[in-house]
């Protein structure tokens, strides 16, 4: 069994991802975009724990915008979403996820919380873990994956700021 952390569009809030980190004690980050350079901040940080990421709109990389992982015998696609136009619908990004053969897709962008599972396929957004919007609270995703089992589970955390 593995548990995920999932980030996306933390935009320079190192803050929040490293609490985030420290309260979930993850066997795995995925970072989805939005600021690549605070993924390889945190990849530094906390060097011990295996990290995925993928560069976002803003992010200006020539790194893959996606990547297929393969965690305990599930297929796993990552994005940040904005090379399926996720801000209109999110028909073509399931879709693509269903012809690659994905059990899972994660992606960011619309810095909106999103999870489901439809026609086989766990979707989540975890939302932004740096700057929300619609006076939302920050928040991340919590992975869980038992290939043993064959249970995926998915849960969204918030950062209540006192």
């Amino acid at each position: 069994m593995k548990k995920i952390l999932v980030l996306s569009d933390s935009h320079g809030e190192q803050y929040n991802m490293i609490q985030a980190v420290k309260n979930t004690e993850p066997d795995m980050i995925i970072h989805l975009g939005d600021c690549w350079s605070d993924a390889v901040i945190l990849r530094e940080e906390f060097s011990d724990i295996p990290m995925e990421h993928v560069p976002g709109n803003c992010d200006f990389s020539m790194e893959e915008t996606e990547k297929m992982l393969d965690i305990e015998g599930e297929k796993v696609l990552i994005c940040h979403g904005h090379t399926y136009n996720v801000k209109s619908d999110y028909m073509r990004l399931q879709y693509a996820a269903l012809e690659k053969g994905a059990t899972v897709v994660l992606f960011g962008h619309t810095h909106k919380v999103f999870y489901d599972k439809h026609n086989g396929l766990n979707i989540m957004n975890p939302g932004s873990i740096g700057v929300p919007t619609w006076g939302k609270p920050a928040s991340y995703g919590v992975l869980t994956i038992d290939g043993d089992e064959g249970i995926v589970d998915m849960n969204i955390i918030y950062i209540e700021k006192n």
